[in-house]
């Protein structure tokens, strides 16, 4: 979930394909943007549209493989629009897919088009997550394991953090920045083959709710940066009323 042109947006992304970049030959850009004909209040897919929408979603991608033309690369879905992205090895059939895939779909308005886009700015720019949208994703992802442990995610436990930083003189820095905060420095970290970098575990009394940990990871996040180092996540226990 983002913000993109001052409206609430949800963004799904192959992230997968990544690996693969720069890509040697697909070079341009498709998409299809689909009005929605009753979506939420937010602008968001509606539960009694959400399966039709699916199933254009699939018969876009069925066409895209039939004319092997490319690769889905994710969508967006803000202000009562759905919008799917192709990555092209060429785009002068994108037309004859969109128009195989549409065809028995009457009832909805879109428009689509292509451009050259060999640097992939829209996939690295607008859909790829940044770092800090990276760390809220891991955060959810580890209170929904905690919350299927029985975790009510409410009580507060030590929760444990890593950061890793170019010279011990910025770890230095930064201790003394989470100690100022009454963390707790666990372990301190060498160089070694597998990592360059010195590091630290340390850790503090808090809450894994969902919008605690994200204010809190961000806040180390950027007390991080600020001593030119890197922010490495977190872990904790199950703990059950």
């Amino acid at each position: 979930m983002k913000t993109i042109d001052g409206n609430i947006a949800s963004v799904l992304v192959n992230v997968g394909i990544s690996a693969e970049l720069p890509s040697e030959d697909k070079f341009y850009v498709g998409f299809i943007k689909l009005a929605m004909n009753t979506p939420n209040d937010k602008g968001l897919v509606s539960e009694n549209e959400e399966a039709q929408l699916n199933f254009i979603e699939d018969k876009i991608e069925m066409e895209s493989l039939r004319y092997r033309i490319g690769n889905y690369v994710g969508k967006i879905v803000s202000n009562g629009e759905i919008t799917f992205i192709y990555y092209l090895k060429h785009d002068f059939e994108w037309p004859d897919v969109v128009a195989a895939a549409m065809n028995e779909f009457e009832e909805y308005k879109y428009e689509f088009g292509s451009k050259m886009d060999s640097d992939w700015e829209i996939y690295n720019k607008l859909l790829f997550p940044t770092p800090i949208e990276w760390q809220i994703i891991h955060n959810h992802k580890v209170c929904d394991n905690l919350k299927a442990n029985g975790d009510s995610l409410h009580l507060p436990r030590a929760i444990e953090h890593k950061a890793y930083f170019e010279t011990p003189q910025q770890r230095t820095a930064f201790v003394e920045r989470i100690e100022s905060e009454a963390f707790k420095v666990k372990e301190l970290m060498d160089a070694n083959e597998d990592t360059p970098m010195v590091g630290l575990s340390f850790y503090r009394q808090d809450k894994p709710f969902y919008y605690d940990i994200d204010t809190l990871t961000l806040h180390l996040i950027e007390i991080t940066y600020q001593c030119e180092g890197q922010y490495d996540g977190w872990e904790t226990s199950v703990v059950k009323i």
